[in-house]
């Protein structure tokens, strides 16, 4: 019997894997006690505990010596027991406390030295001040107030935006709004792939979930792909992390000193300019302001957005659209027709860009652009990893409020915001390409013996991993995942 192995040539929607603060912190086991070095990295870690978690910490920061496990469970109560162990959970993942034997035999916790060294100096002084946060001697004549602030941050992420969306802003004169640093950012994060045939950049799967993302998410991915490539740049991670992180406390509005900063800490301030998380007017200038997209980095976990829509109950989704603060509800600007037109009332040149993704642009007027959604399209779209899914949940999260409101009031039960013809005709253009599905599969054959055939054949079938047989040429097909348990099984038969 012989056994070889086969690759899937059909390639699968990728779900973008955007971490949070826990995970990240959580996936750097090699560092993490470097980490802990920095009493910025160690505030941000506290900050984004459970709540349960922080009260353990603030319990034991004073406590010099461990503090038995028997102990630390009497501090909550019984009935929220998930909730202390889903603490106790964290604080190990995190390690940012240990477990400890004490006399009597007991098993105790106590809390990570640097950990705890650090954030008592965070909270309560002490050790070497901040770079950034030494005072400039003379004041700002061309101080800048909040508003101008928002507006550049925004003015300099949705050029990157604005980039992701335009194949062809690789060839035209887009490319000036963004340096070639910042573009293998986003090749290295499979935001975008190179088209090997004319050498443009096309948006992925990854990519379109990433436009779907609040700023503040797509901001900390991001910056997570930056710091994940930094030290190719020849820059410390821990230092990097350690100046994210102390700008993530500073003041909006304020100036700080860029003087004390290292050699390597300019480079990445320069970085954090392009990008928009800081204002310096000129790269020589001693000082700089933080913008909101800094000072947000870390107080909310990157989400996805998924479907709206759920369970099929529209009105409850309004609602909980108009109560929600970071929505697109009062900023819903697309009204989509049973005929497929599309108006979208707007004059962004990144929204229209995004829409012209999937969609065949007609006209465009000052305050409204006009298209229609076609067969050929969508297919392009899809060419390029964007699913009939994102298309749909894209159209529902910037649907326009009186398309909203007249759904809801309609007589006809609707799952959806936009006409069922429309949602229905992309799904059918989108199966006409999924007419085969690949599995990674191992392929057995040669079998000496009928029985021996028959054998390996139903121990694969009773462990669900058999995805095809042909009992005349004694050869099957088994899952790649079930390949090692069909093997050793397969030893074991021979030996016997």
């Amino acid at each position: 019997m012989s056994s070889k192995k086969g690759s899937s040539a059909a390639s699968q929607v990728v779900h973008l894997e955007c971490k949070n603060l826990h995970s990240y912190l959580k996936s750097q086991t090699q560092i993490i006690s470097k980490l802990y070095e920095e009493p910025s990295i160690c505030l941000a870690a506290y900050r984004d505990l459970p709540e349960i978690a922080k009260q353990f910490v603030i319990r034991m920061l004073c406590v010099e010596q461990p503090v038995p496990q028997a102990v630390v469970q009497s501090w909550g109560s019984q009935v929220y027991a998930k909730e202390n162990l889903a603490a106790c959970e964290a604080l190990t993942e995190l390690r940012i406390w240990t477990e400890a034997s004490i006399s009597g035999g007991l098993t105790a916790w106590d809390l990570t030295p640097s950990f705890k060294r650090n954030l008592k100096i965070a909270w309560l002084g002490g050790g070497r001040s901040w770079s950034m946060f030494n005072s400039v001697e003379q004041n700002d004549a061309k101080s800048r107030d909040i508003s101008f602030l928002d507006n550049y941050a925004m003015s300099r992420w949705n050029c990157l935006l604005h980039y992701m969306v335009d194949s062809n802003a690789s060839k035209g004169s887009e490319m000036e709004g963004i340096s070639v640093d910042a573009v293998r950012i986003i090749l290295h994060a499979n935001l975008m792939n190179r088209n090997e045939q004319d050498g443009s950049y096309m948006l992925t799967s990854q990519g379109f979930q990433f436009l779907l993302m609040d700023t503040q998410s797509q901001v900390w991915h991001f910056m997570l792909q930056y710091l994940n490539t930094c030290e190719q740049r020849g820059l410390s991670l821990v230092d990097c992390l350690s100046m994210l992180f102390q700008l993530s406390f500073s003041t909006l509005g304020r100036d700080y000193s860029s003087e004390g900063l290292s050699e390597n800490m300019q480079t990445f301030l320069q970085h954090l300019r392009e990008f928009g998380l800081v204002y310096q007017r000129t790269r020589k200038e001693r000082r700089f302001f933080p913008t909101r997209l800094a000072l947000n980095f870390t107080t909310k976990n990157a989400i996805v957005p998924e479907n709206i829509i759920e369970n099929g109950n529209i009105n409850n989704n309004i609602n909980k659209l108009q109560q929600s603060d970071d929505t697109n509800y009062e900023k819903g600007y697309i009204i989509v027709e049973t005929n497929y037109r599309v108006y979208a009332y707007t004059d962004s040149k990144l929204q229209i860009s995004l829409l012209a993704l999937f969609t065949e642009l007609l006209y465009r007027f000052p305050n409204v652009t006009v298209g229609v959604i076609t067969r050929d399209s969508i297919r392009q779209a899809l060419r390029g990893g964007i699913t009939s899914r994102q298309i749909i949940s894209y159209l529902e999260q910037h649907a326009h409020p009186k398309m909203i409101a007249n759904a809801s009031t309609s007589s006809f039960k609707t799952t959806s915001f936009l006409p069922p013809t429309v949602i229905d005709q992309i799904k059918l253009w989108e199966n006409e390409r999924n007419r085969f599905s690949f599995i990674d599969g191992v392929v057995y054959n040669q079998f000496l013996s009928e029985a021996d055939f028959m054998t390996l054949r139903d121990y694969a079938q009773s462990i669900d991993v058999l995805l095809w047989q042909n009992e005349r040429t004694r050869t099957m097909v088994v899952k790649k995942t079930g390949h090692e348990d069909v093997k050793k099984f397969w030893k074991r038969y021979s030996k016997g």
